[in-house]
């Protein structure tokens, strides 16, 4: 399946994770063409695919693992809108200047996030110091952000559970997927 040349196109980058799926078929629900590419495959389509925003999916491993699957900085320094989900926000952290520790709390299943500040990403959702049921997978934790970022949601086990940084349009979601809005 191709997209014709004028329609918006996503790239989902595939680290594993069991709503992968579910992710492209939400955003094809909303007509947009969307293609899923593993992670060590990313790069080498982005060029021919030519997308308007890349997802990062979530994932099993920990990026503090010495084979974690990874890829370089050139999705990042392509200027594209990206939403990256658990693994990916890890991943994005990691590779950008944040960092990362194991051995917390996890948090798997249903939790609530608090909205911390106004954003794009949580349009329509809710105020700042709204809750929102979310559905969290992982075992470890965001604890310092990139340079630019800031937080816009917490959780009980996830202090930045929810970043964003509007000037490079980096959102960057932990392990967050809307109860209300599941993919």
């Amino acid at each position: 399946m191709t997209a014709p040349a004028d329609h918006q196109k996503v790239l989902i980058v595939d680290f594993g994770s069991q709503v992968t799926q579910l992710i492209a078929r939400r955003l094809r629900e909303a007509s947009v063409y969307c293609e899923i590419h593993p992670f060590d495959k990313a790069e080498a389509v982005v060029d021919e695919l030519k997308p308007q925003a890349i997802i990062l999916s979530g994932g099993p491993a920990s990026v503090l693992e010495p084979d974690s699957p990874r890829i370089g900085r050139k999705l990042f320094d392509l200027g594209l809108p990206m939403l990256a989900v658990c693994y990916g926000q890890q991943l994005l952290c990691d590779v950008l200047g944040g960092r990362v520790e194991g051995g917390h709390h996890r948090e798997f299943g249903r939790a609530e996030i608090v909205i911390a500040a106004e954003t794009p990403l949580f349009a329509g959702i809710g105020a700042v110091d709204h809750r929102e049921p979310v559905w969290m997978s992982h075992g470890d934790r965001v604890v310092a952000i990139p340079e630019g970022f800031r937080v816009v949601a917490t959780s009980a086990g996830a202090p930045f559970a929810a970043i964003a940084d509007e000037a490079t349009r980096l959102p960057g979601p932990a392990s967050l997927l809307p109860a209300t809005a599941a993919p």
